[in-house]
């Protein structure tokens, strides 16, 4: 899930502290490689994780202030969903299966816009904003509440999203035939780290 939901978009807030505050320049924030994702649920017998420890692309996300003083982001999360590893050959099989990774490859998280400009002056803040997340060919919009924490010029994104296999008009995945059968709802917890670009 070097994707997930990623997830997923509020980076660039720590440039709120910098470029915001004093004119209307936009900032680039480089994903680290060392940022997760991971999606956590529930069978009929059991519990089940499948996660994504690494993103190794070098995706960026822009934050600007249009005219009307709305904080608008930009900037696209590619997940290969062949990364996925659910600890579990048969369980990783059917969510591969379960997300057609053969028809789509690709999980996208697109950012959209903050809701306020956090405040970072204790080091970390909570804020909402809104994402466009498209799986197997199906865009479906959410508003995420990110935990933000600030070091120089890092920033980590922590969250966590629930999400329906049925907002992306899929079946939930199903083991040893129908005997294990996963429910609908998926908690998709991330972790992104940022770096200012220069």
């Amino acid at each position: 899930m070097k994707t997930l939901t990623a997830i997923l978009l509020i980076f660039l807030l720590t440039s709120f502290k910098t470029s915001y505050t004093t004119a209307n320049r936009a900032s680039r924030w480089v994903i680290s490689e060392n940022s997760s994702l991971s999606v956590n649920g529930t069978t009929n017998i059991n519990k089940f994780s499948c996660a994504i420890l690494q993103y190794p692309k070098t995706d960026t996300v822009t934050v600007a202030q249009d005219k009307n003083n709305k904080i608008v982001l930009s900037g696209l999360l590619n997940i290969e969903v062949k990364n996925f590893d659910c600890s579990n050959m048969m369980m990783t099989k059917q969510l591969l299966k379960t997300l057609q990774d053969e028809k789509f490859p690709i999980l996208r998280i697109k950012f959209l816009s903050l809701k306020e400009t956090p405040s970072l002056d204790q080091g970390k803040s909570f804020i909402k904003g809104n994402v466009e997340i498209v799986i197997a060919g199906v865009a479906k919009r959410f508003e995420i509440c990110y935990q933000l924490k600030m070091k120089n010029n890092s920033l980590e994104l922590i969250g966590l999203q629930p999400i329906n296999f049925s907002d992306f008009n899929l079946s939930p995945p199903k083991k040893m035939g129908k005997l294990i059968q996963a429910k609908d709802q998926l908690i998709v917890a991330f972790l992104l780290k940022m770096e200012l670009a220069v």
